[in-house]
Parts: structure tokens; sequence; C-alpha cells
């Protein structure tokens, strides 16, 4: 079954060399001040989407002559920090989420 994305969540990013990527738009947080965004990579055909080591990208937002920008997070620790974070919001929710099923087959 081919995977059905909500377009509103679906961002295409510019990086240093200029290529463009689409990345799905997985999660948000706010860190001591600071805004965080969790996003995989979103592939034009299933088997490129199967490929894909699924690596969680993530990336802050910084401000230039006004404008917002998403950037990605130069400090190694702190690049580990915040993705376990957002590792962790993400099983939970997909705990959760796997739980909820569960109840639902367990009432048929």
């Amino acid at each position: 079954m081919a995977e059905i994305y909500d377009e509103a969540n679906l961002y295409t990013l510019v990086d240093e060399e200029g290529v463009e990527q689409t990345f799905e738009m997985l999660d948000t947080m706010e860190v001591d001040g600071k805004q965080y965004y969790a996003m995989i990579p979103v592939y034009d055909t299933p088997e490129e989407q199967l490929e894909n080591d699924g690596e969680l990208i993530v990336l802050t937002s910084e401000e230039v002559d006004g404008e917002e920008y998403l950037a990605s997070i130069d400090d190694d620790e702190e690049y580990e920090r915040i993705g376990n974070l957002f590792i962790d919001r993400l099983n939970k929710m997909f705990e959760d989420e796997d739980d909820e099923e569960d109840e639902d087959t367990d009432l048929k």
C-alpha cells in the first residue's frame, strides 16, 4: 500500500550545494528557548523510500535579516541531545498508537 502524506507536513529544503530535498515534518519542540524540528526525507518512489535508512534529521530555526530559516545544528553534542529527545518522544507516540490499536482489536 502506498504511503499517503499530509501535504501540509511536507517541506522542500535546499542544501548548501543548491540541491532540493523534500522532508516530512514529524515533530517540533522548544528546548531552552530554541525551536527544533524532527524530519525524515521523502522520496519519489516506494523503492527509494524502502532503501532509505530512515535517518531522523534534526534542524533548528535561525533568523537572518528578519527571515526565519531552517538550519542544521553544527554542535554535535546539541544535535545528539535534541535528537535523543525527539527519538524518545516519537517512540512514545508510536507506542501509544500501538496500544490504541491493540485496544480497538480487543473490542472486536
